[in-house]
């Protein structure tokens, strides 16, 4: 092969490869400027080789008129992050909404009328690009430093490489998940009530600087330079098994923290491992005064006390039930619903001002007299424990193998359910 022919070969290789390499880079970074809009959800910013794509998903459940939410999303559409809004949920727009990654430096969810949905906050702080990795992390950078990133900004979701650490919040409604700084994994109702926790019983003393993270082959776990060895809080199901397969813990909006795992290009995912192995012991699953308990299929459903309440919607069942007659409202005529194989879920830490040594008939009465007491549940274990629900939120678990009976408080005469 002659010099000239050899020099126009390479040439032409050159050239391939600089075009690749270019393809690849815009492909990955993101320029100030960019816009993505709901009403074109195919459109979207991918990571070097589409692994993970930002842009817009069809809201879940699905509205009518139909909106969207801007989300990063694992190949096949199973979203791992979405923006939020001020109550902490998925941020939702319609057809006429858009993702802009503003000149300066921030990233902007509007909707139609161009107000304000979301936003990085990251305006004045030098970002004058955006990468997303293929990892799923998307990073605002000046230069190559990271200003803001997902994985530091996580919503209800965790994936392999990312660090969660003590101050980050997992939030789905009114369900979140810490990391405390004596290691403990924790999940709340509404900020207060302690419902699950998982701590390490290998260790005893102060630890450094905790952090959860959950490996690619289902492994999640707590890190500690004071620890020796990571401390295992939990194995995938499906654990080091597969390939091309990305494996995420997830806060659900039923309360629940779930391991996952999605083959890529799939659009579907698989639960792997559950905190919470019975879904009627997550407070307030089924709402103020509604009563959780399985079906035939070993399926939770929600149901009210009893004829004498109404579901607070009967669409959805989860939101709880309320009383027909408000007790205010017969101060004469109240009297208490006994519910057998009943509890009233009691958890910290109602557990430390709730909690007495009654016997039955006390439990019940005792309630019926109080101006605060809303429903008491006694346990019939050999303990002699009563549990008083004060004025606020009950949530409550029948069940036939449930050895204790619950009292509410009611506007006679007590209407049993069919």
């Amino acid at each position: 092969m002659s010099f000239g022919l050899l020099f126009h070969v390479q040439s032409k290789l050159l050239l391939l490869w600089l075009f690749l390499f270019l393809c690849s880079v815009s492909a990955a970074t993101i320029t100030p400027g960019s816009s993505l809009y709901a009403s074109n959800p195919n459109e979207n910013w991918s990571s070097q080789n589409r692994t993970f794509f930002l842009g817009f998903l069809p809201s879940d459940p699905p509205t009518s008129p139909p909106s969207f939410t801007a989300a990063i999303f694992y190949a096949g559409g199973i979203p791992i992050w979405s923006a939020v809004d001020s109550s902490g949920g998925p941020a939702s727009v319609d057809s006429g909404g858009a993702l802009h990654f503003l000149s300066s430096g921030s990233l902007r969810l509007v909707n139609r009328s161009n107000a304000t949905v979301w936003d990085s906050n990251t305006e004045g702080l030098g970002v004058n690009s955006a990468l997303l990795d293929e990892f799923g992390n998307l990073v605002l950078r000046n230069g190559s430093a990271s200003v803001w990133s997902t994985f530091d900004n996580p919503v209800d979701s965790i994936v392999p490489l990312q660090n969660f650490t003590v101050g980050q919040i997992l939030r789905s409604g009114l369900y979140s998940l810490r990391l405390l700084k004596n290691g403990n994994l924790t999940l709340y109702w509404n900020n207060t009530i302690e419902y699950w926790n998982q701590g390490i019983s290998s260790f005893n003393g102060t630890l450094t600087s905790p952090t959860l993270g959950l490996q690619s082959i289902g492994i999640l776990s707590i890190s500690d330079p004071k620890l020796s060895t990571p401390s295992i809080v939990a194995y995938s199901s499906d654990y080091a098994e597969g390939s091309d397969i990305l494996r995420f813990l997830k806060l659900d909006s039923d309360g629940n923290l779930r391991i996952y795992s999605t083959a890529r290009g799939s659009g579907t995912k698989t639960e792997r491992w559950a905190a919470v192995t019975d879904q009627c012991q997550v407070f307030g699953y089924c709402g103020n005064m509604g009563i959780c308990s399985y079906n035939d299929e070993s399926n939770p459903v929600c149901g009210c006390p009893s004829l004498n309440f109404d579901p607070v919607d009967h669409k959805d069942r989860r939101k709880g039930c309320k009383r027909k007659v408000e007790i205010r409202d017969c101060p004469e005529n109240a009297t208490m619903l006994e519910l057998e194989h009943t509890r009233f879920l009691t958890y910290v830490p109602e557990a430390d001002s709730q909690v007495f040594f009654v016997g039955i008939t006390a439990c019940s009465l005792n309630c019926l007299v109080s101006r605060s007491c809303e429903a008491s549940t006694s346990l019939k274990d050999g303990t002699g424990l009563c549990f008083f629900k004060q004025s606020g939120f009950v949530s409550g678990y029948q069940s036939p193998a449930m050895p204790s009976s619950s009292y509410v408080k009611v506007c006679g005469p007590v209407i049993p359910n069919p």
